[in-house]
């Protein structure tokens, strides 16, 4: 969307937040970056992962494991 200022049938629901981030790439007031889908660090908030990928999330985002009465 940030590429194609025409708004399709399919994107006029879209919020105004996204086409405030337009603006704002437009401006150069932030810069759009690619991310792989193994990247996605949002991800460990919307979804259940494989624990691999959720410890290395948890650790991306500052979270550490703390060990309760020998449970860990």
């Amino acid at each position: 969307m940030t590429k194609n200022p025409v708004h399709h049938n399919r994107t006029k629901h879209i919020a105004i937040k996204y086409h405030f981030i337009r603006e704002a790439k437009t401006t150069k007031e932030i810069k759009m970056e690619y991310c792989k889908t193994e990247e996605q660090v949002a991800d460990i908030f919307t979804k259940a992962l494989p624990r691999a990928r959720f410890e290395k999330f948890r650790t991306m985002i500052g979270v550490r494991e703390i060990c309760i009465k020998e449970e860990c």
